[in-house]
């Protein structure tokens, strides 16, 4: 039997994002009703311009007094899409002491602060639901919460930024530069004015931030998360990497050490065979690759950004959690029994592809590889071509097998003190293999 005095929702935010979610609440009313088992109804829009015109939206509705709208004591849930730190941390424990649950899309504040948050909504009994902080519209955290809950995840690899997709994408179809695809993402809408967050790894080690968390029952922040960017890749690396059969991502891993003691989560661009199924992901499309013990191997594939799908995952949250509400039961919170510690970059075994610029002359790649040898890393495949420039140099680029990150990271510091090494054109992970 449907209830019929209605659930009452608060919305922070009516941007790209907030204003879909008011749209699909009205249009879709009478489906979200008989889904959650009562009505819901928009009962204020925070913003910080009024005058602004919404369509859709009743203009008796807007308020910017965000802090009045979540004390009222009468809002069931309150969404939160305004992003940031301030005012959106104090926004939400505020929601939590009177008596609102929350749904949010803020990765940023998450990746910082998410135990906290997560205590305050304990404290109260109530929800926080965040299925669209990471990847937009793929079911992630849900799955991971819930129904892997009974499973052991032992790694997470993921493109989860679009606009870096987009980018690397683009210069590796078209043979563009980084500066070229990076205007056509702008033009097209899929970067920012500000690209920084995206094209510097940001973003991505937000939300890697979030799913290591989820995944292996522990917390983790953005600061523990390992950070490189795209802005570096060059047309020599992407044409390097499809001479390898690969092409370049810019992957979100999150992995549970072989013994189980402790979990790394970082962010870098990254050779990927053309064989694996994340390697397929073009555009601004993101997808999630999943290895749990039992499950094996899953893969979840779909839009990461945009208003719709971004609302989409709200709006699931927000029926998740006008159905806790119903039966007075908030769903599942913060699970990090495991309190497993994060270990350093350098810790992580990886491979290494490493393209240097060397003196065309004998004994030049033995000195090479006996840099190699001191540092303990063992070298899988060499390919070096001279120049027809009269220039007296020649391209090596050496492949690595897997070797600790430091021990990569020191070999790539005494080649550079060669003499016969002229310089490093360029140093690039290699993973899915």
């Amino acid at each position: 039997m449907m209830r019929t005095r209605p659930l009452k929702v608060a919305l922070l935010g009516c941007g790209v994002v907030g204003s879909e979610v008011a749209r699909i609440m009205t249009t879709h009313a009478d489906d979200l009703a008989a889904r959650i088992g009562a009505p819901v109804e928009l009962a204020g829009v925070a913003v910080r311009r009024p005058s602004k015109v919404r369509e859709g939206i009743d203009p008796a509705l807007i308020t910017t007094d965000a802090t009045a709208l979540v004390k009222r004591g009468d809002i069931d849930v309150v969404i939160e899409v305004i992003g940031g730190i301030e005012p959106a941390r104090t926004l939400i424990t505020t929601a939590f002491e009177h008596g609102a649950s929350v749904v949010s899309a803020n990765k940023a504040l998450l990746a910082e602060d998410g135990a906290a948050l997560h205590a305050a909504a304990e404290k109260h009994g109530r929800d926080l639901y965040y299925e669209a902080a990471v990847a937009g519209a793929i079911p992630l955290v849900r799955p991971l919460r819930e129904s892997l809950a009974g499973d052991k995840v032992n790694r997470v690899l993921g493109i989860v930024n679009g606009t870096t997709n987009f980018i690397l994408d683009k210069m590796d179809t078209s043979g563009a530069g980084y500066s070229e695809a990076l205007d056509e993402a702008t033009a097209l809408g899929y970067a920012e004015a500000d690209p920084t967050a995206d094209v510097e790894g940001f973003d991505a080690a937000a939300k890697a931030a979030i799913l290591a968390g989820i995944a292996f029952h522990t917390r983790v922040k953005i600061g523990d998360v390992h950070r490189e960017g795209i802005t570096e890749v060059t047309a020599a690396d992407i044409a390097s990497a499809r001479r390898m059969g690969c092409t370049v991502k810019l992957l979100a891993i999150c992995e549970r050490a072989a013994d189980g003691q402790s979990v790394t989560a970082r962010v870098h661009p990254a050779m990927i065979p053309l064989s694996h199924p994340l390697a397929s992901v073009r555009e601004a499309y993101n997808a999630v690759f999943v290895e749990a013990e039992a499950a094996g191997q899953l893969m979840f594939y779909g839009p990461g950004a945009g208003g719709a799908p971004t609302a989409s995952a709200v709006l699931g949250d927000l029926v998740a959690v006008c159905r806790n509400k119903l039966n007075e039961a908030p769903g599942p919170g913060e699970s990090a029994y495991t309190r497993l510690p994060v270990s350093p970059m350098g810790d992580v075994v990886t491979r290494y592809h490493i393209s240097l610029d060397v003196a065309d002359k004998p004994g030049v790649l033995a000195q090479v590889a006996t840099v190699f040898a001191e540092q303990d890393v063992s070298i899988d495949t060499v390919r070096q071509q001279g120049r027809q420039d009269g220039s007296g140099e020649a391209s090596l680029v050496v492949v690595t097998h897997r070797a600790p990150d430091a021990a990569l990271s020191g070999t790539v510091e005494a080649l550079r003190k060669l003499d016969t090494v002229r310089g490093v054109a360029s140093i690039m992970r290699v993973e899915g293999e």
